[in-house]
């Protein structure tokens, strides 16, 4: 089949079952995600769960019961952790999953820090692991506008690491730094 012919059958079977895929991209990001805190760790399982999304949503619309819809959710959670996975082997081997506020500390200073939207509520799911500490929801700065990151159990880098502070805001000399998240 032509890939035009293709994507206009796939993308109404997609939209009449969004209700499925949204929730299952959700979950793959919730579950996937909580395994490191680090930058990749974030980005991995977002494009884990949206390539497995679309490569599910093709399979399934090529298969004999045509189905995108059930496709895509089994990709993205697939995907997500996935590329959670991959995203968290990253952290730990540049060093991205930050143990001190020196380390956690960026270039983005500003004179007057933006105000961040107000914290969303968390949904708390069962503790997965003895050795995990939940993490609260809060906004991250990229140096530009604020992220929304969904509070989640996460496992400590190491033992003697108990506790996560969140991104926050450091008056500094003149002005403000932004410092991300990390362990103490």
């Amino acid at each position: 089949m032509e890939p035009a012919r293709l994507f206009t059958r796939l993308i109404p079977d997609l939209m009449k079952t969004s209700q499925r895929l949204l929730p299952s991209l959700a979950l793959a990001s919730l579950l996937a995600g909580c395994v490191g805190t680090g930058p990749n760790t974030q980005q991995g399982v977002i494009g884990g769960a949206a390539l497995g999304a679309l490569t599910g949503a093709i399979i399934g619309n090529n298969s004999g019961s045509h189905n995108g819809a059930s496709g895509a959710a089994i990709g993205a959670l697939a995907g997500g952790i996935a590329g959670g996975t991959l995203g968290n082997s990253l952290d730990h081997q540049r060093g991205t999953l930050y143990t001190s506020e020196s380390q956690a500390t960026t270039q983005v200073v500003v004179a007057q820090p933006p105000p961040a939207p107000p914290l969303r509520p968390d949904v708390v799911i069962a503790r997965p692991a003895s050795d995990t500490v939940w993490v609260q929801g809060y906004w991250t700065y990229d140096g530009y506008r604020y992220a929304w990151i969904s509070g989640c159990w996460a496992r400590p880098p190491h033992r003697r690491y108990q506790a996560y502070v969140p991104p926050h805001w450091m008056h500094r000399g003149g002005g403000y730094v932004y410092v991300q998240g990390y362990w103490r």
